[in-house]
């Protein structure tokens, strides 16, 4: 129990309204607002091309959104909080899911990995922890969230039916054991994919009613556009699409708005990631 306290804490000081609203929008889906929006990205290209410069050689897009959205909550803290059993939570650290395939085939073997890193985190340290996950991966695809769904997938349905059952149960009163926490990936700060290796525009992804997950994003591939500057010239610029699905019971409208404020800045200038900051703890 000592870790689980360690690990993350109930937010007390929450308004009365906001302690409510998770009885009455009692699973995560049902709560969820939708928001889709871009990004010029030449000077995240850029970036990206000066780190793989530096050594990142396989550095990409997905580790500058990873690094960015630390860096979100570094600044706004309320981000990292999650219901669970009707109460609002908040992390410690800042908890990342992704899938990944073992290769770029349609009948590749794919799984989901997770990182958790500090609100303090870096763009180095992010590159270096998401790398270590995939590269373990590709070497051994039989990680251990992999075997646990190999046990589950071998169960009789009606037996399955009511493990998952329990396992939701034990989630609600957070009693869910340490080493499904560790590798669940529905239990995260935030879960990403990319659309833009597959060559499409990004999707809205649903929120997980099990687990803990507030928070999905997925982003597309770069498309063109041409636009007319102050003094009339047609210039070819480059964006990114993205979306966001969110829990709205963690904080509201406004605070949301400021945070996707505060990455429409990072993407303007990405060399920010580079930088430690001070971090902004939730309120207790």
């Amino acid at each position: 129990m000592a870790r689980k306290e360690k690990e993350y804490r109930k937010v007390k000081g929450i308004p009365p309204m906001a302690k409510i609203v998770p009885f009455i929008m009692v699973n995560r889906n049902g709560a969820c607002n939708l928001v889709k929006d871009s990004f010029e990205c030449s000077k995240v290209e850029k970036y990206i091309k000066e780190k793989q410069a530096e050594g990142m050689t396989n550095i990409s897009i997905m580790h500058v959104m990873i690094a960015a959205y630390i860096r979100i909550v570094s600044q706004r803290p309320a981000l990292n909080r999650f219901i669970r059993g009707q109460r609002v939570w908040t992390r410690k650290n800042v908890e990342v899911a992704l899938t990944i395939k073992q290769e770029m085939t349609l009948d590749a073997p794919d799984t989901c990995v997770k990182i958790t890193l500090p609100k303090s985190a870096t763009i180095k340290e992010v590159y270096e922890a998401l790398n270590k996950e995939i590269v373990g991966f590709r070497e051994n695809p039989d990680n251990d969230f992999e075997n646990i769904v190999k046990i589950l997938a071998s169960i009789p349905r009606l037996l399955m039916k009511f493990l998952i059952h329990l396992l939701k149960t034990l989630d609600y009163f957070n009693l869910l054991p340490k080493f499904l926490l560790e590798i669940s990936p529905f239990h995260c700060s935030y879960y990403i994919t990319s659309m833009g290796s597959l060559g499409i525009p990004p999707i809205y992804h649903h929120l997980y009613d099990f687990g803990t997950c507030p928070v999905f994003c997925a982003f597309g591939t770069k498309r063109r556009a041409y636009e007319m500057d102050a003094e009339g010239a047609v210039k070819k610029k480059s964006y990114i699409d993205f979306t966001y699905v969110l829990d709205e019971r963690i904080c509201d409208g406004y605070y949301y708005a400021s945070a996707l404020k505060i990455l429409k800045n990072i993407m303007k200038n990405p060399w920010q990631l580079d930088e430690t900051v001070e971090v902004v703890e939730d309120i207790d």
